[in-house]
């Protein structure tokens, strides 16, 4: 299949929930040189080198991480990692579709090395039930090596040195990829003059009243306190380690935005951002801080002492998929990934996908969609960096700082 065909998008509403439903199925299934991904150590808990930790679904596992920006042209523009991006054994992937990529956050260095836990798709609790295993914050074993995430912790923690823990946790238990379907799908099938939204769907709202919001507090509380206890069992204090609660950030503008008007299949077929503008304001104004502040009081919820929160809601900011400051690498006049300032003129977010990853000849997989791609994961590897603080972890609200690369990432700033 030719590069061309490869990044094709839908252009007209024909086979839609199909196409759709393809998309659901996977985003839950699941310029500089990277610090490697090191073995681990057995020095036993509270000895030798420290640990970071990851932990949680998408945003924290390192999903998206293989692309920086998006073409249509060709794929090898913004291949910064390959077809090994998700490996984390010499051989492939522990767990499938977890998508633990090399590009991800825990990998921070300075003084520290990193394990990631976390898994595409993962939600508070496991889900063991469909075509790939989706290990949850909890101690699920099924005796035949599959693990509930806060085992894994407490396995690790019990030969290793931990002394911090990143955890992105909340937003499938919210139904995220449900959510971002039915929004390109309203938008796909109908008309701008007669516009189907999806945030007054009775199948979105139902995610965000009241009684919801608390149950998936709650949840997100015990996945807390299941932390804790994995670290308790694995013989630390609660002062001997900290959880950084990394928030969502925001991966779409505000309407006034957009680089693509929401007439025409522009906005999909080239953007790969398929949002009516109410939608997407919505989705900043209310979707985002919803979530973002349920995870908040689930850290009050738990009762946990050893918490900082890493705010992460504005840190693409300027870099959004289909932001009016950046754009695809031809839209830019840019043809490499490596290129001088493409951190700065492309986005930092995947592009939605449906068509274009429908076959197994593509190198894309649909649940990269609307995830931090190889630029955001670094941009939030930097936070991370930040927050561990020479390890007297802080938290903050974290932002970009400038343009360029410093040290191989974008420049950030926690404040």
């Amino acid at each position: 299949m030719s590069s061309t065909a490869t990044w094709r998008r839908l252009a007209a509403p024909v086979g839609v929930l199909l196409l759709l439903a393809a998309l659901l199925s996977a985003l839950t299934s699941g310029a500089a040189p990277l610090l490697p991904v090191p073995a681990a150590r057995a020095d036993g808990p509270g000895v030798g080198t420290p640990y970071v930790v990851s932990v949680g679904d998408s945003y924290v596992s390192g999903e998206a991480g293989r692309w920086a920006g998006s073409s249509n042209v060709s794929s090898s523009y913004a291949d910064a990692l390959g077809s090994t991006a998700y490996w984390d054994t010499p051989t492939g992937e522990s767990t499938a579709r977890c998508h633990r990529s090399k590009a991800a956050e825990v990998f921070i260095g300075a003084g520290t090395l990193g394990k990631n836990l976390a898994c595409s798709g993962a939600r508070t609790t496991t889900d063991a039930s469909g075509t790939y295993f989706k290990p949850g914050l909890d101690f699920y074993d099924d005796g035949a090596g599959r693990i509930g995430q806060a085992k894994a912790l407490q396995q690790f923690a019990s030969s290793n040195n931990v002394k911090m823990v990143v955890v992105s946790i909340g937003g499938n238990d919210f139904n995220f990829a449900d959510i971002v379907t039915t929004c390109v799908a309203n938008w796909l099938s109908s008309p701008s003059w007669w516009k189907n939204y999806c945030n007054d769907d009775s199948s979105v709202t139902a995610n965000f009243t009241s009684s919801n919001v608390t149950a998936v507090r709650t949840r997100i509380a015990t996945a807390f306190q299941n932390l804790r206890t994995a670290m308790r069992n694995a013989g630390y204090a609660d002062s001997a380690w900290t959880l950084l609660v990394q928030t969502y950030p925001s991966p779409i503008p505000n309407a006034s935005g957009f680089r693509y008007a929401e007439t025409g299949y522009t906005r999909q077929n080239t953007g790969g951002c398929g949002f009516w503008n109410a939608d997407a304001n919505w989705a900043n104004a209310t979707a985002l801080p919803t979530i973002n502040n349920t995870v908040r009081s689930a850290i009050t919820a738990s009762g946990l002492t050893n918490t900082r929160v890493l705010d992460l809601a504005s840190a693409f900011n300027g870099r959004r998929l289909c932001e009016s400051t950046v754009g695809l690498y031809e839209e830019k006049g840019l043809t490499s990934w490596t290129q001088a300032g493409a951190v700065d003129r492309t986005e930092w977010v995947n592009q939605i996908r449906t068509v274009s990853t429908c076959c197994s000849s593509s190198p894309y997989y649909i649940q990269e969609s609307l995830h931090p791609n190889y630029w955001g994961q670094l941009a939030t590897r930097s936070c991370v960096r930040q927050a561990w603080n020479a390890g007297t972890p802080r938290g903050g609200t974290c932002t970009i700082a400038g343009t360029g690369l410093s040290g191989g990432e974008p420049r950030m700033t926690l404040r």
